[in-house]
């Protein structure tokens, strides 16, 4: 059989790897529209079905400690394939639960396994498209991730209107098994040279990472911006279905605002990555995020009731996370090509453990009211502005 691999230089090798790490967001955002469902369903709380969101992230967070060093040494597309099957098990797992016990359990392995998507496609990014196309690879590839928080929502809505909630997670089995399909047969591999997974190396590795100011700065800088979108996620359900009584066929349109904002701010990051610097990317994508979060709070003080006082500002917000991804990762990665998926994966852990930790944080204190996920996400992005203005004032210096 002829070799179908794709290259750097073919559109399509893009559109896969963004497939890829669409793994993530369609994992988190189908399924919004259905935990109040869920929650009558399996007989339980508010606080128990959001939980099934903060474990996710965690299952999220933690397999990037192994899945990294594993990348490293046996190459991106077998870790890539193995993880995908375990999306799909557990996938399975979600749609047979009867209690929310399993859920939590079987969420916890979709999470493990959905990881591998997002963080080896920004390692197969950085192999094959070098430090300097890296930021403007990576801002097309959200450009073409978001059209799966876009039709996410509203695809769990019509799922919802005809059939229970298992069907959710049975289309996400589904489209994890056409991604195995699609790795094995035009993915090629693209790891450099293969490091030792000796216990020593790893640590080695990971400790050059932990112990460098200008990766640390920038890793929680993009990580803060970001959990304050899985806190806005993880809270939307209940604050639109339940507190502002929006009806569900319509929760789905509502967060194609919030989808067009990343579009836009990814659209802006890609043009931008050839005439800015990426420290002054990151900046304007921070002030962006963290002005959109205090006029959300203030909005919905003023206005409780309105639809529009979150909807609007939140677009806004995503528009800065879309500027600030993209040159964010490149620059994180960057200076480590020798060992570019240890470094993706611990990004990425960081990334994902703020989030899960922030979303369990508001999921204690989300009751009749608003106001702890507004709280929650203008104190994580003010905090990622001061990092970012760090980060502009002292550049990123590469080690190597």
């Amino acid at each position: 059989m002829a070799n179908r691999h794709l290259t750097a230089d073919s559109r399509w090798l893009l559109l896969l790897l963004a497939a890829l790490v669409a793994l993530g967001p369609l994992s988190v955002d189908m399924y919004l529209p259905a935990m109040p469902a869920m929650r009558a369903a399996l007989d339980t709380s508010v606080g128990n079905i959001q939980l099934t969101f903060s474990v996710y992230l965690a299952g999220f967070a933690l397999f990037h400690l192994v899945c990294g060093p594993l990348a490293d040494r046996y190459g991106r597309k077998p870790v890539i394939t193995a993880g995908t099957l375990l999306f799909v098990l557990g996938c399975i797992g979600c749609s047979l639960a009867t209690t929310v016990e399993e859920l939590l359990l079987y969420r916890f392995l979709q999470g493990v396994g959905a990881c591998v998507g997002p963080t080896l496609a920004r390692t197969i990014t950085r192999d094959l498209y070098g430090p300097r196309r890296a930021a403007r690879a990576l801002s097309l590839i959200a450009m073409l991730m978001a059209l799966a928080p876009a039709v996410a929502p509203s695809l769990g809505s019509a799922l919802m209107l005809v059939f229970p909630w298992p069907s959710i997670f049975v289309f996400l089995g589904s489209y994890g098994a056409l991604m195995l399909l699609l790795v094995q047969r035009y993915l090629g591999e693209s790891l450099p040279a293969p490091q030792s997974l000796h216990p020593r190396t790893i640590i080695r590795n990971y400790s050059t990472l932990l112990r460098s100011g200008p990766f640390m700065t920038v890793v929680v800088t993009s990580s803060l911006v970001y959990a304050g979108l899985m806190v806005y996620l993880a809270s939307s359900a209940f604050v639109y279905l339940e507190m502002l009584h929006v009806p569900t066929m319509y929760f789905g349109p509502i967060f194609l605002t919030t989808v067009a904002g990343y579009i836009s701010g990814s659209a802006l990051s890609a043009r931008l990555a050839s005439r800015l610097e990426s420290p002054r990317v990151l900046l304007l994508g921070t002030a962006l995020a963290a002005g959109a979060s205090v006029c959300m709070g203030a909005a919905g003080t003023v206005l409780p009731q309105s639809v529009l006082a979150l909807m609007l500002p939140m677009m806004f917000y995503t528009a800065g996370l879309g500027l600030t991804l993209p040159h964010a990762m490149s620059l994180a990665l960057q200076p480590y090509p020798q060992m570019a998926g240890t470094a993706s994966a611990l990004l990425g852990f960081i990334q994902m453990a703020i989030a899960a930790s922030a979303g369990a944080l508001v999921s204690l204190f989300l009751v009749d009211s608003p106001r702890p996920m507004l709280l929650t996400m203008a104190a994580l992005s003010v905090s990622a502005l001061a990092l970012g203005w760090r980060v502009r004032q002292q550049g990123f210096k590469s080690p190597v």
